[in-house]
């Protein structure tokens, strides 16, 4: 890799760095192709990435940059997760690192907040941008939808008191 590609990457890896809601560094030793595929696979259903890439590159593309407290994690074989929600990496490789016990999370950060292991965990276990929405629209809907069933319950019942009285006259 010539020095080109490098200062490419290092912007790359700051961008991503810069506009990502979560980064979560996890150790992927022993990982085959196809596991690392399918954990890529189920990270971009989700809205999210992974990246690996020299630590030492992604240590020089941290410096100033919020999540700068991620630095200590980046040795040995590592694997950077991240996703603009900032839910959703850390919830896709948590339930990943559950079923494969060769990817090892070693931490994060959600902005300038750094996570520990336990503090990713915990971040992968609140709801996520889209599940809030659900739940705020359904609180807005709900009333709307009990009021519009107080304003027909009343014609319902006029109409059957109606068809009542209809019945006994004929």
């Amino acid at each position: 890799m010539d020095r080109a590609q490098k200062e490419k990457l290092v912007d790359e890896l700051g961008q991503i760095f810069e506009s990502s809601g979560v980064v979560v560094v996890a150790h992927y030793e022993g990982m085959t192709v196809a596991e690392m595929q399918d954990l890529r696979a189920q990270m971009r259903e989700a809205g999210g990435s992974v990246r690996v890439a020299k630590n030492k590159l992604a240590k020089i593309a941290l410096e100033g940059k919020p999540c700068a407290s991620i630095a200590d994690y980046l040795t040995g074989m590592t694997v950077l997760s991240y996703s603009e929600d900032p839910v959703a990496a850390a919830k896709v490789i948590q339930k990943y690192a559950k079923g494969n016990d060769k990817l090892v999370i070693l931490g994060g950060a959600m902005g300038d907040t750094a996570l520990d292991a336990a503090g990713v965990k915990a971040v992968s276990e609140m709801p996520s941008r889209e599940e809030l929405i659900a739940s705020i629209v359904g609180c807005i809907g709900a009333p709307a939808a009990n009021i519009a069933g107080a304003i027909g319950a009343p014609a319902s019942n006029i109409a059957s008191i109606l068809s009542t009285i209809e019945e006994k006259a004929a």
